[in-house]
């Protein structure tokens, strides 16, 4: 396979941050948003040259990982605190030919999982998109691995995210509708093998577009973009919907302007609310999302 695979993850355990980080040096040391929404990390991370896209911090705030569209192709960067002071932002994966995308975390952090159009072999060509990881090992990541069939499928399935004790929530349109119909999807994971997936029912799906979910990772909410009707057209945008103790979900609803775009994220302290909007990463404080609770 011909994929370009920049071991930087070498540094993390060769330079690991102590187990206390000092707050100020956390999130590339960008002085914390507030309830209204701005750029994140402006020149560092946004970028006017190049569309960012879906992005992830670790646990403790000392690593991203984001994509970004170079050239008209997903390639994944990456920036680490090494002491007192960050790396510069560096593409860990890309290739020749496919795209990389919308990194996420496993929830050990051990599986850097992504996606891509990339065919099983890495040399034929490939029209959908399927969810792909590597594992962090001595070295820095293995090759790509496929998720597998109880996840991917002939259609396209993309966006990742996870809850506490593994479970997997992607979109995908294998749905019999048709390619615009893509839905919201979960998948358990037993003894570390991903289940046969399952819809999330019509409380959060819809006959039209839901894709770009963040689970919560104690499976208390989610949030999606989706598009459903409206006047004049379409609306776009990010839903929220809460889970309930019968493990159904709320009708969702629409999160109010100035809060609009694609690929959300909540840090894993729960402080802040990342998302991507004409090509640049923004973030809010994540309280805003407590308006929405019923």
């Amino acid at each position: 396979m011909t994929h370009k695979i920049y071991y930087l993850i070498i540094l993390t355990m060769l330079f690991g941050c102590s187990a206390k980080v000092n707050e100020s040096l956390k999130y590339l040391k960008q002085k914390p948003p507030s309830m209204v929404p701005e750029v994140f990390a402006p020149d560092l991370i946004s970028s006017k040259n190049n569309q960012e896209f879906g992005s992830v911090f670790s646990k403790d705030g000392t690593e991203f990982f984001y994509g970004v569209n170079v050239n008209n192709k997903a390639e994944i960067r990456y920036a680490k605190l090494i002491g007192d002071e960050w790396t510069e932002p560096q593409t860990i994966l890309s290739h020749e030919k496919y795209g990389f995308n919308d990194p996420f975390l496993s929830t050990d952090e051990k599986r850097l999982y992504f996606i891509s159009e990339m065919s099983i072999d890495g040399l034929n060509a490939k029209d959908d998109i399927d969810i792909w990881y590597v594992e962090k090992n001595k070295t820095g990541w293995s090759e790509p691995i496929n998720a597998g069939p109880s996840i991917n499928s002939e259609k396209n399935e993309f966006y990742i995210s996870f809850t506490q004790d593994g479970t997997m929530y992607f979109s995908s349109n294998v749905s019999p509708e048709g390619s615009s119909n893509f839905d919201i999807y979960r998948s358990k994971s037993v003894e570390g093998k991903f289940q046969k997936a399952e819809s999330l029912g019509d409380s959060v799906n819809s006959p039209h577009y839901e894709a770009d979910v963040f689970v919560d990772p104690h499976e208390s909410y989610i949030i999606f973009y989706s598009q459903r009707p409206g006047k004049p057209d379409l609306r776009g945008g990010l839903y929220i919907s809460f889970k309930k103790n019968n493990d159904t979900w709320t009708k969702a609803v629409k999160i109010d302007e100035p809060i609009n775009g694609i690929c959300p994220f909540i840090s894993k302290d729960g402080k802040y609310f990342f998302y991507s909007r004409n090509g640049d990463i923004y973030w809010v404080d994540a309280k805003i999302i407590e308006q929405y609770r019923k």
